[in-house]
């Protein structure tokens, strides 16, 4: 049997149900299996990372026991000293497995492949929030069973969404009355099924059916207009940003969907991305776990230390500066090539001028109309300047150009 991606074939969906049951069954007369819960998550990560290709499986444990000694070292290091550069050495090791993968297609070396498997990142950004809130002293205590538990909570293992430690934790630790896990149930039953309707009807619509035809068509323009210019790129950029949101929301309303069934409540990650009324409001809508992760553990860190130390003393420069340095990083976090870093320097430059905006704005306010046609317009200008960026993030260009 060869891995099997989560939410990607019916028989993963078969195995998943089966393993649930009895979780359900437990969670209905008010106890948690756990017991039972190990024996499911391992079935599921043995066919996830063990199934054919046993590279991913190894790499995956051998990562957990590293991060798991990092994790258990700094934590008993902070119970006596706080040193900031202690603090960032630690994170810095914990991400380093993350850079190889990442370095990987750009140095093409097989031995950094070694690192690699499905869902590193989403488990180093875990890993990493479990550092910076020791720090913190939000995490004053953690067995390793509850830092692996966290770590490979199945649902989500793959690609998120990202869920916070002490939020994991009080669920886990709770078991849900018959009512609260009766409404659950509901929740999970209706994600579920607006996640199938959204990752194969109406994604495999758009990202099957559609896109390859329009990509052909708009590769055909290649070296026939100025920059490959086309009504046909204009096309393949809302198609594209159509099959990406409904192929990744699909996704993740499953991981929230099973993770209800199993009692959790995991954090949604998206809400109406596309009724955005500005590039600020998109990004609390848009892969929300994500971006709610840059936003606590890296911008307003960044902020932190700027204002303490005095680096920058306008307050505007400062937060321009975070923008740039925040979504440089999520540029390269999604890869080396040129169109990924233009994607993430593009929503850095938006979120500088949607600020200068609503600035102004605020200083006329009196003379700029705020009302239900404004409202339509900004949504409008939103999606659009979105949709662009999804082209550019898609690679299209590259193909055009190179």
């Amino acid at each position: 049997m060869n891995n099997i991606t989560p939410y990607s074939s019916p028989h993963y969906f078969i195995y998943l149900l089966l393993l649930l049951l009895p979780i359900m069954i437990g969670l209905w007369f008010g106890k948690r299996l756990h017991i039972y819960d190990f024996f499911a998550t391992v079935v599921i990560l043995w066919i996830t990372f063990f199934g054919g290709n046993m590279s991913q499986g190894i790499s995956l444990i051998f990562y957990i026991l590293y991060e798991m000694l990092l994790v258990f070292i700094y934590l008993s290091y902070r119970k006596k000293h706080n040193n900031f550069w202690i603090f960032t050495m630690f994170v810095v090791l914990a991400i380093i497995p993350l850079v190889f993968v990442k370095l990987d297609p750009l140095l093409k070396n097989a031995t950094i492949s070694l690192f690699g498997f499905m869902g590193i990142s989403y488990l180093t950004f875990k890993a990493v929030e479990i550092i910076m809130e020791i720090r913190d002293g939000a995490i004053k205590n953690i067995k390793p069973y509850e830092f692996v538990r966290f770590l490979l909570f199945f649902p989500t293992i793959s690609s998120g969404p990202i869920d916070r430690f002490r939020r994991f934790q009080k669920d886990v630790l709770k078991v849900p009355s018959r009512d609260e896990y009766i409404e659950l149930l509901h929740s999970g039953v209706n994600k579920l099924m607006q996640g199938l309707a959204y990752k194969f009807i109406i994604g495999y619509f758009f990202g099957t059916l559609l896109l390859p035809k329009i990509q052909i068509l708009t590769l055909s323009y290649r070296g026939e207009t100025p920059f490959g210019i086309s009504w046909a790129l204009v096309a393949y950029m809302y198609v594209y940003s159509m099959y990406l949101f409904f192929d990744f929301a699909g996704y993740s309303l499953f991981a929230v969907s099973i993770s209800n069934f199993m009692g959790i409540k995991t954090p949604m990650n998206f809400k109406a991305p596309f009724k955005s009324k500005n590039i600020k409001d998109f990004w609390n809508r848009w892969h929300i776990t994500l971006s709610f992760w840059f936003r606590d553990f890296i911008y307003m860190r960044l902020m932190f230390t700027m204002i303490k130390h005095k680096w920058i003393k306008n307050r505007v420069h400062i937060a321009n500066f975070g923008y740039l340095t925040l979504f440089l990083i999520m540029g390269f976090w999604h890869g080396e090539t040129w169109y990924y870093i233009v994607y993430g320097l593009f929503h850095a430059f938006a979120m500088i001028t949607n600020d200068a905006w609503l600035r102004f704005k605020k200083r006329h306010r009196k003379s700029i109309p705020s009302n239900k046609f404004t409202h339509a317009f900004a949504v409008f200008l939103t999606f659009n300047v979105v949709c662009f960026s999804f082209m550019i993030f898609s690679g299209i260009l590259d193909k055009l150009w190179f």
